[in-house]
This record gives structure tokens, sequence and C-alpha cells, in this order.
């Protein structure tokens, strides 16, 4: 199977049928998104802190509380459903995790708000078809994503520090990187440092808060991008009564073409 040319639908069939794998280098060419759904007496809060915190909370779509299925998943609903179309899922009750399921179907309630926010895989292949290595997508591994000590700008009952993605850059071409993700502001652009991890309060790099370990060659350099995790930061800070997202890496496939976002 070449995940890089399944298309979203027959991507989203096979998470909706049960695999269980994160997404970076699937359905290359299409954008990959975050989710995070809330109480509707939070979405105000929520979409504040996102409007405050825009690297790592770039909303592309706001559903309506109660609907599961919005235009950048395709034409109809039939194509798409949130609770059922990401691989994994993460259920919070007052800040706990207490589920990572398949499937959030069993959780859903009709006052959930749904927030579709950008995610840095979308910029992944524009990153390889430059030439940028990605280690852990050639590798077959989840990205390494860190909780900092870098707090977000708070939103009335919302806050929480900035959770960041790695990625190891050969020296050279930092400067590719960083020039080619700026093109795509609204699936995190520009990374948020790039050197000494400990700056941002990061201790062990090698041991990630989410995803899997670092790869890297001698040359290469740490570069961190603003990550679509953070909105499960602030919900463990938070403690909201109910909270449901993505599994760290494991995304939402959209219809909507990468180049999309891409600003000249």
């Amino acid at each position: 199977m070449n995940r890089s040319t399944i298309s979203p639908v027959e991507a989203r069939q096979q998470f909706r049928a049960g695999l269980i794998q994160p997404t970076s280098g699937w359905s290359a060419g299409f954008a990959q998104a975050n989710l995070i759904s809330m109480p509707q007496d939070l979405a105000y809060d929520f979409l504040l802190f996102a409007q405050r915190n825009p690297k790592p909370c770039p909303i592309l779509e706001v559903l309506n509380a109660g609907e599961t299925f919005g235009g950048i998943f395709g034409s109809n609903a039939t194509e798409a459903d949130i609770r059922t179309d990401a691989p994994q899922y993460r259920i919070y009750a007052h800040g706990e995790l207490i589920d990572s399921p398949a499937s959030a179907v069993d959780y859903w309630r009709d006052d959930l708000v749904s927030f579709i926010i950008g995610c840095s895989f979308t910029f992944e292949h524009p990153m390889v078809q430059a030439g940028v290595p990605v280690r852990h997508l050639e590798a077959g591994r989840n990205v390494p994503m860190y909780e900092t000590s870098l707090a977000c700008r708070p939103a009335g009952s919302l806050s929480g520090n900035l959770v960041v993605s790695l990625r190891m850059i050969p020296a050279s071409q930092v400067a590719d990187a960083v020039r080619i993700t700026s093109r795509y502001p609204a699936v995190h652009g520009a990374p948020v440092h790039i050197g000494d991890p400990s700056l941002i309060g990061i201790d062990d790099i090698n041991n990630p808060d989410f995803g899997d370990a670092p790869l890297s060659e001698p040359s290469d350099v740490p570069v961190f991008w603003a990550c679509g995790v953070t909105p499960q930061a602030m919900v463990m800070s938070s403690k909201p009564p109910l909270a449901i997202t993505h599994a760290p890496g494991h995304m939402l496939i959209t219809d909507a073409p990468d180049l999309g976002f891409q600003v000249p």
C-alpha cells in the first residue's frame, strides 16, 4: 500500500474500518487537520483562545453544535464523519485522559462544537519535494511532540502551554525548511524555535511527551514548529468537563488541496 497516493476518502474509509496508524505521509497533496470538540458553552472561549494563539491553533473550519461533517471533507456527509475518520481519538473528562478509542461515537454529544485546526503534516510533502529530509516520515514513525514552558495567551477559562513538533533538519537546509513552511501559515507556518531545546523548556529531546523519539544525523539541527496538540495541553490544564480530540499524530485527512493553503 502506497499511503501517499491514497485519496482522502479512501484514507478515511480505512480509518473508519479500524486501521490505527499515524497519518504522516498519507494522501500527498491534501491538508491534514487536528480536531477538538468541546461543549457549546465553552466554544467562544476556545475560539478566542485560538484567535489569541494562531500559530498552534490555526482554525480551518468550525462546525455547529452536534455537526459531524464539514465542507473541508468533501461534497456530502457520507464521505466523512469526524467521530470515526481519524485513526484514533482521545477522550478527556475534567482534564483526565479516560479513553483512546478508534471511534468517538460512544462519547459524542449533540452540544459539542468541533474545531478543525491546521496540521504541520500538510507541509511535509512540499519539504520532501524540495529535497529537505523528514526523518520520521522516512522511517514510518510518528513525529515527536513536546509541551514547552511557553505559556499561551489565556482566554476565559482556558489556558495552557505551547506544544511543539520537532523535525531534525540538516544544518545546510534549515533555511530551506523555514522558507517552505513559512508559506503555509494556515498549518502552523514557520518554526517557532531553532536550536537548543532547553531554551523552550524541553529537558530531554529523546523523551517526547507525544509521538516517537526523534531520529537524527550528525549534521542535523533541531527545528520546532507550533503544534495542534496545544489544545490538548490546554484541556489537561483547564479541565473542561469533556473534550474529544484526535490522538497526537493521528489526524483527520481533508479533501482540501495543500496548495490552497500556500501563500506567495
